[in-house]
């Protein structure tokens, strides 16, 4: 009997809009590399994986696998070449479990794509990482961060995510905190940290090193990613994807300094000061703004603001964008809606 191939795995960690996508598809360039566009089957899953019950009972895995992997057919941004069949899957699983579900998904990508190394960037899987060790999947992390006032703006502006600068702060900083630790635990081997500014000042230098710590060949083709099939289909998906179909932009930093108002600086600062110093970023305003806490009327106002600026996103966003999210959408108020097999 033919032994399984063995391959390697990229984990992206961190926080979305810093670039990750920019470099998901620098590296699905190489040959070695597989990377997807993200389904974030790990974000999903896991806080509903109690509705499953006990996944050692087949027709409870059978029902977690199958909507998976109607999950990932149905990401906005679809997978080339595959479509995942439930049959498919269990054949391919030795254990019962949601990450067996989630490496043999990748796998089979890598598999199609003919790569050694699966690449998955969704970025929020930094709160799964212990159930990723145990797994035994021992990924290389790469740690792609940059500046969060730029993170919260561009945030501000998509589809995706809180529309206050106070969650978005607050945000930004528990997954850089949560990033951070994980590299104090595993060690800079395992846990590659990527400053976005630096990638977009020298990028070959920093691909150079990239590839280098992966374990890769370097080639130049990496910046042709802009020329891809997989770019257009992820730019074609979004507003918020448009820019993997241009060029690295150099000057893609610091708009916060323009577009922040006083209000949202403090904010941020106050929240994420240290954080920012941390990382290497100059703070404009902390430490000299006030250490306490928000009061209630304040976070109620936050919480106001936030709800009616996401309303206008939603009302203001294309068709066809909105369109696309549909399928996931329904899928998962179908599993909300079904009985729990607990």
């Amino acid at each position: 009997m033919e032994m399984p191939k063995q391959f390697k795995a990229i984990q992206f960690i961190g926080t979305q809009r810093s670039g990750s996508n920019l470099l998901r598809l620098m590296l699905n360039q190489l040959p070695e590399i597989s990377a997807p566009h993200p389904p974030h089957i790990l974000k999903i899953f896991f806080p509903i994986l109690s509705r499953y019950g006990d996944l050692n009972i087949p027709r409870h895995f059978y029902q977690l696998a199958e909507d998976v992997c109607a999950w990932v057919n149905a990401n906005p941004v679809p997978w080339d070449g595959v479509i995942f069949h439930v049959d498919d899957m269990l054949r391919q699983c030795r254990r019962n479990t949601l990450m067996e579900l989630f490496t043999r998904i990748y796998e089979t990508k890598a598999r199609h794509d003919q790569g050694a190394y699966w690449c998955c960037k969704s970025m929020e899987s930094v709160n799964y990482v212990d159930q990723i060790e145990a797994a035994g999947i021992a990924p290389y992390y790469l740690h792609i961060y940059r500046d969060g006032r730029d993170v919260a703006l561009s945030f501000l502006k998509a589809i995706v995510g809180p529309k206050h600068v106070y969650y978005l702060a607050k945000k930004w900083d528990e997954e850089q905190r949560l990033s951070l630790l994980v590299r104090q635990r595993l060690g800079p081997q395992r846990v590659i940290q990527v400053r976005y500014e630096d990638l977009i000042r020298d990028p070959k230098a920093e691909m150079h090193r990239l590839c280098s710590a992966l374990g890769v060949p370097y080639s130049d083709e990496i910046f042709e990613y802009y020329h891809s099939t997989e770019s257009l289909n992820t730019a074609t998906s979004g507003q918020m994807w448009k820019n993997v179909v241009k060029p690295i932009m150099a000057d893609n930093h610091d708009k916060f300094r323009r577009e922040f108002s006083g209000e949202q600086l403090v904010i941020f600062e106050r929240v994420a000061g240290p954080v920012l110093d941390e990382l290497g970023y100059q703070n404009m305003i902390w430490p000299n703004v006030s250490q306490v806490p928000f009061t209630g009327s304040e976070l109620a106002q936050f919480k106001h603001v936030a709800e009616e600026q996401y309303e206008h996103v939603i009302n203001t966003a294309e068709h066809e964008e909105l369109e696309r999210r549909k399928p996931q959408e329904q899928l998962l108020k179908e599993i909300m809606a079904r009985p729990s097999l607990a």
